[in-house]
C-alpha cells in the first residue's frame, strides 16, 4: 500500500474540490471528476485499502467478506462509523438512497465499518441492536480495536472512504451533508470503470440478521411515559415505528402509525413515524419527538388525530429558529416535555424539546408567553432556549452560550427550589440542568470540567465530577422523593441522583447486558435503557429497555422488578431478546500508524542492572491531554519475550507537564548479548479550539548491550517527544 492513508489523497482531492466550486453546470462537475478519475487511475502506485482481518466479525452477511477478493470489480463506499453518534445517524438516509438506486449488480457495494467511541459500543450485540434499529441492510464489520481506522488514519465519525474495482482509495467525504458529493462521484466512478470493462456485476452474499429473528411485541422502545392519573402508559414502540396507548396492566387501548416506517398526517390507522423517540401525554394529547422525521408531531386522543406541529420533514441546520413550527426545520428531536412560560396565563403552555441533532434545548410555543432571557413569543413559534449548537460539555449563565453534546432526555422539576429542567446529555455523559428561572445551564453529575473533553466517561457512583455514566439517553423526576433518576444506557443501568447533595448512586441494574428479572433490582438486568418515568404518586417507575423489546416496571416502594406484558399486540417482524456476549478481551492499545519510532543510541547494561527511562512530553500549543481517555505507556521486546519477565509493562499518564518515570530491571539471567526494548506511548488529547480529540502515539526504539561485567546499578535514559499539530 502506498503510504499515507487518506492523507495520501488530500491533494489531488482538494484541488477536485475547488474546481467544483467553480463549476456552474452539472456537465462541468461530471467532466471534473472524470478527469480526477483519470489521474488516479494512472498512477503508478494505488493508495490501496488493507484486507480486513479474516477474524472479525461481520452483520449481514453469509460470512466474512474480503475486500480483495470478494469485492473486487466493485465500487465499495466504506462507512466508518460509531452507532452512539448522531451525525453517522444522519448520514444514513444518503447511503440508503444510494443502494437503492445502486445495487451490487450495478457494481456498488457498501460496507460499514463500525469503530466504537464508547466501550460499550465494541460489544457484538450492540452493534447487532444498532444495526436492526436503524434499518442498515448493507454489510457491517465490527472493528472493535479500529484497526482499519488506525490503518487509513481515520480522524473522525463519520467518514466516507469511496474505492475502485482494485481496492483503490479514490475519495473520502467527511461529516455529513455531503450527499450530492456522494452520488456525484460514485455514479462517475461507476460509469468512467464500467467503460474500461473492470465493474463485476456478481451478488455479494447478503444475509440480513433482520431476517433470521423472530417476531416481538415491541421492537427498540426508545422512551415511556405515563399519564396523571397513573393509569394509562404511552411508548415510543421506535423500532415499530409506532406509539402504543397501554392501560397499566399492558392491554393495548390505541395503535398509532407502524409498523413500516413513513411520514404522514390523518387518522391512527393512516398515520406514519419514523423512528419516533420522546413522548409526552397530558389529558388526551400527547407530543411526540418523530425523530428520524425531523417532526413534532401531535396526537390526539379524542379524534383520533395525528398531526404535525414542527419540523419540515427534512433535516434543518437551523440553530437558531423563531419561525411558526411547521415552517420551522428542525434537526433529530430525541425528547420532548411539558413546560411553563415565565410570563403566561395557562399551565403547561410550552413544549421543551431535546433537539440531539444540533445539540441544543428547544422551545414549541402552545400559548403566548415569554423565557426566560427572552421576550414575548407568539403561540405555535419554535426556537433555540439553550445550547450555541457546537458539541461541547459547556455550562454558562446565559442559555446560548451554553453548550451541550447530543441532549437526549428532558425532565422538569417545576417546584421550588428546582424549577429546572433536567438534560441527559449523551455525548458528554453527564447529567445537566437548565434554570427555569434565568436559563442558566449548570453541571450536576458526570464528566469533567473541560467543555470539549466529550471521553469523561465511564461507571462509577459518587458526587458530582467525581460519579461517571455512559452515554444516559434518559432522566425522569420523582416529585415525592425529590429525586433524580438516569437510565445510563451504556452501563445497561438505572441511577438514582440526590440533586440537593450531587450524590449518584446505582438503583438498578449489575452492569452487564442482558435480561435478567431477579426479586433484586441490583441483580436484575437491562440492555441499554432509553428512557424512563415515574408515576406521580411516586410508586411505580416504568422503563424502556431498549436492547431486551421490553418495558421493565419496577416498584419504588416494595423493590420488586417485573416486566409489562403487551397485551393482544399485533403480530409484527422482527426481534425478540438477543443474545449477550460476555466475553471482553483487554489488549495494549495500537498506536496510530502516524506513530513515529525513535530510535535511541545503543546502552550497554549488565544483568540484574535497573533502566529508569524519564518520559517528556510537549503536546501541540492549545492542546489539552484527555484526562479521562485510556492515555498510557507501554513497553514491548520482540523476539526477546524473556527481558519481560515478571515487569511492570505498563501505566497510566495522567499528566505531560511533569516527567515520568518508568523503571525497568534487567533480569538476573540474560539469554542473548543483544536485545531491542521498546517504550511506547499512547495519547489522547484534545484541541482547545474545536471539539475534536486526537490519539496519537510515539515509540522508542532502545537497543541494548549486554555485558557480562557491572555497568553500575541504575542507568538514567531520557525519552523526548513534542507532538506535532496536524
Amino acid at each position: 500500500m502506498a503510504a499515507g492513508g487518506l492523507a495520501g489523497l488530500l491533494p489531488a482531492q482538494t484541488q477536485l474540490e475547488y474546481a467544483l466550486l467553480d463549476a456552474d453546470t452539472p456537465q462541468e462537475k461530471e467532466n471534473l471528476v472524470y478527469q480526477y478519475l483519470k489521474r488516479m487511475d494512472s498512477r503508478e502506485r494505488d493508495l490501496t485499502v488493507p484486507e480486513l482481518g479474516g477474524d472479525l466479525q461481520w452483520l449481514n452477511t453469509a460470512g466474512p467478506i474480503s475486500l480483495h477478493k470478494d469485492l473486487c470489480g466493485k465500487v465499495v463506499v466504506l462507512d466508518f462509523f460509531t452507532y452512539c453518534c448522531i451525525n453517522c445517524l444522519h448520514l444514513l438516509p444518503d447511503l440508503h438512497a444510494l443502494e437503492h438506486q445502486y445495487s451490487d449488480k450495478d457494481g456498488l457495494i457498501i460496507v460499514g465499518v463500525h469503530s466504537a467511541k464508547f466501550p460499550n459500543e465494541k460489544v457484538l450485540d450492540n452493534v447487532k441492536s444498532a444495526v436492526l434499529r436503524y434499518n442498515i441492510v448493507h454489510p457491517v464489520v465490527n472493528d472493535a480495536d479500529a484497526t482499519l481506522w488506525h490503518e487509513l488514519e481515520v480522524s473522525c465519525w463519520p467518514t466516507l472512504v469511496i474505492l475502485g474495482p482494485r481496492g483503490n482509495m479514490l475519495f473520502s467525504l467527511v461529516g455529513e451533508g455531503h450527499r450530492e458529493r456522494l452520488f456525484l462521484f460514485t455514479s462517475i466512478t461507476l460509469k468512467f470503470y464500467k467503460e474500461r470493462g473492470q465493474i463485476k456485476d456478481n451478488n455479494i452474499g447478503i444475509k440480513l440478521y433482520r431476517d433470521t429473528l423472530p417476531p416481538s411485541p415491541l421492537l427498540f422502545p426508545g422512551k415511556v411515559t405515563v399519564d396523571n392519573s397513573g393509569e394509562r402508559l404511552v411508548i415510543a414502540d421506535t423500532g415499530h415505528h409506532r406509539i402504543l396507548v397501554t392501560r397499566k396492566n399492558g392491554q393495548i387501548l390505541h395503535t398509532i402509525g407502524g409498523p413500516k416506517s413513513g411520514r404522514r398526517d390523518g387518522r391512527f390507522s393512516e398515520a406514519a413515524f419514523n423512528s419516533p423517540q420522546g413522548i409526552t401525554i397530558k389529558n388526551n394529547t400527547i407530543y411526540v419527538a418523530d425523530t428520524e422525521n425531523h417532526l413534532i408531531r401531535k396526537i390526539d386522543l379524542e379524534l383520533e388525530m395525528v398531526t404535525t406541529v414542527a419540523g419540515i420533514g427534512i433535516q434543518g441546520v437551523d440553530k437558531e429558529g423563531g419561525a411558526k413550527g411547521e415552517e420551522q426545520p428542525i434537526s433529530s428531536p430525541w425528547d420532548v416535555v411539558f413546560g411553563n412560560s415565565i410570563s403566561g396565563t395557562q399551565e403547561d403552555d410550552v413544549l421543551w424539546i431535546a433537539m440531539a441533532g444540533t445539540h441544543q434545548v428547544w422551545a414549541l410555543m402552545l400559548e403566548g408567553g415569554k423565557l426566560p432571557k427572552g421576550s414575548d413569543l407568539k403561540k405555535g413559534v419554535c426556537l433555540r432556549f439553550a445550547g450555541s449548537g457546537n458539541e461541547e460539555n459547556r455550562n454558562n449563565a446565559y442559555p446560548h452560550k451554553a453548550g451541550f453534546a447530543q441532549p437526549s432526555g428532558l425532565s422538569l422539576a417545576s417546584e421550588e427550589p428546582w424549577n429546572c429542567l433536567f438534560v441527559a446529555d449523551s455525548e458528554s455523559s453527564t447529567v445537566r440542568t437548565i434554570s427555569l428561572k434565568d436559563g442558566a445551564v449548570k453541571h450536576l453529575v458526570g464528566g469533567e470540567r473541560d467543555p470539549l473533553n466529550l471521553f469523561a466517561f465511564g461507571d462509577v457512583d459518587g458526587a458530582g465530577m467525581n460519579a461517571k455514566l455512559q452515554h444516559p439517553l434518559g432522566v425522569t423526576w420523582d416529585k415525592k422523593r425529590k429525586l433524580l433518576y438516569v437510565a445510563d444506557s451504556y452501563n445497561h443501568k438505572i441511577k438514582v441522583v440526590d440533586p440537593k447533595m450531587k450524590n449518584c448512586a446505582t438503583l438498578a441494574g449489575t452492569g452487564e447486558a442482558s435480561d435478567v428479572i431477579d426479586s433484586s433490582f441490583t441483580q436484575s438486568t437491562f440492555n441499554e435503557p432509553g428512557g424512563l418515568c415515574v408515576e406521580e404518586n411516586g410508586r411505580l417507575m416504568y422503563v424502556a429497555d431498549t436492547n431486551n423489546h421490553q418495558i421493565k416496571v419496577l416498584d419504588l416502594e416494595t423493590k420488586i422488578l417485573s416486566m409489562l406484558p403487551i397485551l393482544n399486540p399485533e403480530a409484527c417482524d422482527v426481534p425478540d431478546n438477543l443474545p449477550v456476549q460476555k466475553d471482553k478481551i483487554t489488549n495494549l492499545p495500537k498506536l496510530p500508524k502516524s506513530a513515529p519510532v525513535l530510535q535511541l543510541p545503543s546502552l550497554t547494561v549488565a544483568p540484574g542492572q535497573t533502566i529508569q527511562f524519564l518520559l517528556k512530553l510537549t503536546l501541540p500549543p492549545d492542546s489539552k491531554l484527555n484526562e479521562e481517555a485510556p492515555n498510557s505507556w507501554f513497553i514491548t521486546a520482540e523476539d526477546n519475550t524473556w527481558l519481560l519477565q515478571g515487569q511492570c509493562l505498563s501505566g497510566e499518564i495522567k499528566d505531560v507537564s511533569c516527567q515520568i518515570i518508568i523503571p525497568f530491571q534487567l533480569p538476573g539471567s540474560c539469554l542473548s548479548a543483544e536485545a531491542i526494548l521498546a517504550v511506547k506511548v499512547c495519547l489522547y488529547y484534545c484541541s482547545k479550539g474545536s471539539s475534536s480529540c486526537m490519539m496519537k502515539g510515539v515509540s522508542f526504539s532502545q537497543p541494548l548491550q549486554i555485558a557480562s561485567t557491572n555497568q553500575g546499578s541504575l542507568t538514567q535514559v531520557e525519552l523526548i517527544h513534542t507532538f506535532l499539530t496536524n
